[in-house]
């Protein structure tokens, strides 16, 4: 019983980078905590389709570099991915390393509670460096629910991206391309599995209030799907 808690307590420690929330406030021991949520016409992660529309809620603490973050998305539709993530992360200067636990509420392992190897939770390190010009990320399953190979072996799914940054037009420009090094979850080996473009802009709703919106294409190569997501942050 001890050894399945600190199993527990472990899994609740570790956790990584996600989306930040819209509103930011600093307290007095220079703690910054975000909080917002998005609400996107579809869920597309990774270049794989995980829902139509939902809402994304998020919050963040961040201090000295180290956040953690609890992030969710639930669908309109009962069959869309309820997930609950949480994200242990630290960053300095343009040098990130991370590690979630990813929870999905699924019908074959709905508790929360099930920390087994095939069960509801997959634990993911990440480690990452942002050049400027260009973004890099490793992201690898290393705990938790992960695809197995014909052999029985973890395949430790991985997936490696990189991310552009740019202006155009006055608009916050983003364009990204993602591949998976070998068998595991996302493929059956080294393949492209997500293209994509995504655009920014805040919108005036009033003089003090303005709306941010993006909007985002995906494609697959893998699957042979594209994607088109508009999503609105409060």
């Amino acid at each position: 019983m001890r050894k399945r808690m600190n199993e527990k307590l472990s899994v609740w420690a570790a956790s990584l980078l996600v989306v930040v929330g819209s509103s930011a406030v600093k307290a007095q021991e220079n703690v910054e905590v975000s909080i917002g949520a998005d609400v996107v016409s579809e869920y597309i992660w990774r270049g794989t389709y995980c829902g139509g529309l939902s809402v994304q809620p998020s919050i963040s603490i961040a201090k000295s570099g180290f956040s953690l973050t609890a992030w969710g998305s639930v669908g309109i539709n009962a069959e869309d991915t309820k997930e609950v993530d949480l994200t242990l992360g630290y960053g300095a200067g343009g040098f990130g390393v991370a590690l979630t636990d990813y929870w999905f509420n699924t019908q074959d392992s709905p508790r929360y509670f099930d920390y087994r190897s095939r069960g509801a939770h997959v634990l993911e390190a990440t480690v990452g460096y942002d050049f400027g010009p260009v973004a890099l990320s490793w992201n690898t399953n290393v705990a938790g629910y992960d695809y197995y190979k014909e052999n029985g072996k973890r395949a430790y799914s991985s997936y490696v991206e990189a991310v552009v940054p740019f202006k155009l037009g006055g608009f916050d420009f983003a364009a990204e391309i993602g591949a998976t090094p070998w068998e595991g979850a996302y493929s059956d080996g080294l393949n492209v599995t997500n293209i994509g473009l995504g655009v920014s802009k805040e919108i005036k709703v009033t003089d003090s209030f303005t709306l941010p919106a993006f909007a985002k294409v995906t494609a697959n190569p893998f699957e042979d799907r594209t994607y088109f997501v508009f999503g609105l942050t409060f």
